[in-house]
């Protein structure tokens, strides 16, 4: 029976404009960033923004396609989210696994709660914006949304900044610089390993012989 090790998958939600994306990329991107970092890229509904590409954000699928791969039992986890369904592919989680690497998954509060259901062992970490006009300030600039989306945006994200104590998460980094919320990111994915329930018990065995 091989020895290997699973690989850890790391769970990064937030409310709507909270930062967990552009914390996933520069993750991503850094130059700090060890071999083996794969993104699992998520399938909507919604309709593709300025800017984002097919595979790289998301898959951007109809509804009829998003039925089809929930009775495929395709998905490690969906849920409708602001109007429009997300959906977490399950094969490349469970080859993210296998292979030992580490697996970032940009996810909403309740896909993140479904998925530290079924992966127990994974981190999940909540970004919170500074305030909530902090937040209200970043979804207006990105001017993507009409003003009754962006409205339903808010309320949403003001339910789930009041309650995300009760989805499992592990911690929460408050993303008032990008930067400095990415070193705090990397720094609990580093560390969570040296948690005491997340101690190796063959290396403990070893210390009472």
């Amino acid at each position: 029976m091989s020895s290997k090790k699973l690989g850890r998958l790391v769970i990064l939600s937030s409310p709507s404009g909270g930062g967990k994306t552009s914390i996933c990329r520069k993750l991503l991107t850094s130059t700090r960033k060890r071999s083996g970092w794969t993104f699992s890229v998520s399938y909507t509904t919604r309709a593709r923004r300025k800017g984002e590409r097919e595979g790289r954000e998301y898959y951007f699928i109809d509804d009829a396609k998003f039925q089809e791969l929930v009775s495929r039992d395709f998905f490690a986890e969906h849920f409708k989210v602001h109007l429009y369904n997300y959906g977490t592919p399950r094969h490349p989680i469970d080859s993210a696994r296998r292979s030992g690497g580490v697996m970032l998954l940009d996810v909403d509060v309740q896909g993140a709660a479904r998925l530290k259901q079924a992966y127990p062992d994974a981190i999940a970490i909540f970004i919170l914006p500074p305030s909530a006009v902090a937040l209200k300030k970043r979804l207006h600039r990105r001017g993507t949304e009409t003003k009754e989306q962006l409205a339903l945006r808010f309320r949403n994200a003001t339910k789930e900044m009041q309650s995300f104590r009760d989805y499992g998460f592990d911690y929460a980094v408050i993303n008032d610089d990008l930067k400095t919320a990415v070193q705090k990111v990397l720094a609990v994915i580093e560390a969570h390993p040296c948690r005491i329930e997340r101690l190796d018990e063959e290396q403990l065995a070893k210390l009472a012989r």
